[in-house]
């Protein structure tokens, strides 16, 4: 298994994962994933068999006023390839993305997660709470 950013001809594997994570149609083009990549402080990660996309993971670095100045950590778009949930692919790839937060001196590290994916547990085994902060979507 190979841990790894995503680059751009890896477009065709990721939008595949995507799809799964989306449940729909409404995923972005190719240019919107090429615009992703480029976008900066934004780091998405891969676990690749060999040539194949397992899980992947998106970690956004966002800087900050409060903590000294330290940045914060945002993961996003957290999925593993169905055919191989529970094999710990994602674990592999969170303990990933967590350790890149800590290399940039991140501060914290947020998520959000579905109430229909039954993820909360798996968050939970990492560290993450939501015992301290309310976490809030506004939808457009």
């Amino acid at each position: 298994m190979i841990l790894r950013a995503l680059r751009g001809d890896d477009w065709t594997q990721a939008r595949l994962l995507y799809l799964a994570l989306t449940r729909s149609d409404t995923v972005a083009g190719r240019a919107g994933y090429d615009a992703l990549l480029c976008h900066p402080g934004t780091q998405v990660v891969g676990l690749f068999d060999q040539t194949y996309l397992r899980a992947m993971r998106t970690l956004h670095v966002l800087p900050n006023m409060t903590y000294g100045g330290r940045p914060y950590g945002l993961v996003e778009n957290v999925v593993t390839a169905p055919a191989h949930r529970g094999q710990g692919h994602g674990r592999a790839v969170l303990e990933h993305v967590l350790s890149l937060a800590r290399s940039a001196a991140c501060y914290k590290v947020m998520l959000l997660t579905g109430k229909g994916r039954d993820a909360r547990g798996f968050y939970e085994a990492f560290g993450f709470s939501a015992a301290e902060k309310w976490g809030m979507t506004l939808r457009f």
